[in-house]
């Protein structure tokens, strides 16, 4: 039987690192095997569900490269399978109309919950009479849809992850609501719920793998019984572990970054995120090797060196892993992803040519972790004007500095083009004409040029500045205010 896996996000948020990473372990295993990807939107939340989310998820998968072989299937758009399915249920006496008001309910929990037990439903409409049925219904109650959980029974699967788990009928809460009341009298009842609605869909879409978080096993052992009670295959099981923060409690939004697109925004690459959600719970063959593109990681891909243990994300190492990638990129490349947060910073990128930007990204690249880097490390190379820091200031107020930036200033007048070579040689030759040691030379000219004496590459930034025309007016900015302080 050919492989099929799926994922199947619900549209109540945008795409979560949690749900991507179930997508990245689904599409490895499809394409280890050679199988389908299949992506499903589970939208029977009508009341959470919005169009936007929906378009979040798709273009969040689409992002890090997890293309999809079929779909997208909506669930709101199988209603009448599912329906066909329930009255199967009801046909066959698995499952029955429970006529119970919220307010039994409510008082049912608050009873069991001040004795101590776990809240369960008592199954008290199980067996009700026609009779009993038809005086709920000219009370206008309108019923829900339970599916009947036998207690005693004894439900096991092999998991692919897990091993071998077992689950009593009677920790599963009671018979199971599989559908809503319905809006109105005439309909013989309403939404479908998630655990019913997972089965139908798995079983039509011929889903032979089910790969997902651990915090699903208890609606496993549901869903198993559903398989039975329709006749189908019950497909394998594989309940991958949960990503926790580091102080090993589930990921969630308190821990502030938690969906793709604030992955996105923050500066990290596809290639590097997707490669990093690997490591969060497999281990490849090799476990030295961690730079891996999906396709490399398909080929070694399997269930078996999943983790049970939950997965700590590590910033750190996803910081590294994207550094990794960035420096991969041809300046070509770089440069078209840099120039839109050069944009959002204000930068001139429209006052100078596309070869200087390429340029400029080179220049930076090397010390890049992620891309909104791009903009601090650039900062001192955009512009006429520059803010001059503490360093530069002192340096500026230094003997000698002055008359090296004046010397730079007669030089460049000449017209004569900069070139690295001809930006090194005026160095050393200033060293001798001026009688200062090197040091001062290079210290004022940084100082002159960038505003401060950290920064990139003294000669390349001249080279830069010089070929957009803004060297000389950071260089006069710079000899004014060496004046002033010499005064």
């Amino acid at each position: 039987m050919s492989v099929r896996v799926r994922i199947a996000p619900s549209p109540t948020g945008n795409l979560h690192i949690g749900t991507a990473r179930t997508a990245v372990f689904n599409w490895l295993y499809a394409r280890r095997h050679g199988g389908k990807f299949i992506l499903r939107i589970e939208d029977t939340d009508l009341e959470r569900s919005r169009p936007e989310f929906t378009e979040n998820i798709q273009t969040g998968l689409q992002w890090l490269g997890l293309n999809w072989d079929e779909g997208p299937f909506f669930q709101t758009q199988r209603l009448a399978q599912y329906r066909q399915a329930i009255q199967k249920l009801l046909d066959q006496g698995s499952a029955y109309r429970c006529y119970c008001s919220p307010e039994e309910l409510d008082a049912l929990r608050e009873r069991q919950k001040a004795q101590g037990q776990a809240p369960r439903y008592d199954n008290r409409h199980r067996d009700l009479t026609p009779e009993q049925e038809a005086a709920f219904q000219a009370e206008g109650r309108r019923p829900v849809i339970r599916f009947k959980i036998d207690d005693q029974r004894r439900i096991t699967w092999q998991d692919r992850v897990r091993g071998l788990v077992e689950w009593q009928g009677s920790d599963l809460g009671g018979d199971m609501v599989v559908a809503r009341r319905s809006e109105t009298p005439e309909e013989p009842f309403g939404q479908p719920l998630y655990n019913l609605a997972v089965v139908v869909d798995d079983i039509e879409m011929g889903i032979t793998d089910v790969i997902r978080g651990e915090d699903h096993i208890a609606n496993t052992a549901k869903q198993i019984l559903l398989y039975e009670a329709l006749d189908s295959l019950i497909p394998s099981f594989a309940h991958t572990p949960l990503i926790l923060n580091p102080e090993g409690k589930k990921l969630s939004k308190r821990d502030g970054v938690t969906s793709i697109d604030e992955f996105r925004q923050l500066g990290f690459l596809p290639q590097a995120l997707a490669n990093y959600m690997t490591l969060l719970g497999w281990t490849p063959p090799d476990s030295t090797e961690e730079i891996f593109t999906l396709a490399e990681a398909a080929q070694h891909f399997s269930l078996e060196r999943v983790n049970k243990a939950g997965a700590k994300f590590d910033w750190d190492k996803l910081d590294w892993i994207n550094s990794q990638y960035l420096r991969r990129l041809a300046p070509g490349e770089l440069t078209d992803l840099l120039i839109p947060y050069w944009q959002g910073a204000g930068y001139s990128v429209d006052a100078v040519e596309r070869p200087w930007l390429e340029v400029l990204a080179e220049l930076v690249g090397p010390s890049l972790t992620r891309l909104t880097d791009g903009v601090g490390e650039s900062r001192l190379l955009w512009g006429e004007k520059m803010e001059l820091d503490e360093s530069a200031l002192a340096q500026l107020g230094q003997p000698g500095a002055g008359a090296v930036l004046e010397a730079v200033l007669d030089w460049l007048q000449t017209g004569e083009s900069l070139t690295e070579d001809g930006a090194k040689g005026k160095i050393n030759e200033l060293t001798k004409t001026l009688g200062v040691k090197k040091g001062v030379v290079m210290k004022s000219l940084r100082a002159g040029l960038m505003g401060t004496l950290q920064g990139p590459d003294l000669i390349q930034s001249w080279l830069l500045l010089n070929q957009a025309q803004w060297d000389r007016p950071r260089l006069r900015q710079a000899l004014e205010e060496s004046a002033k302080l010499r005064k």
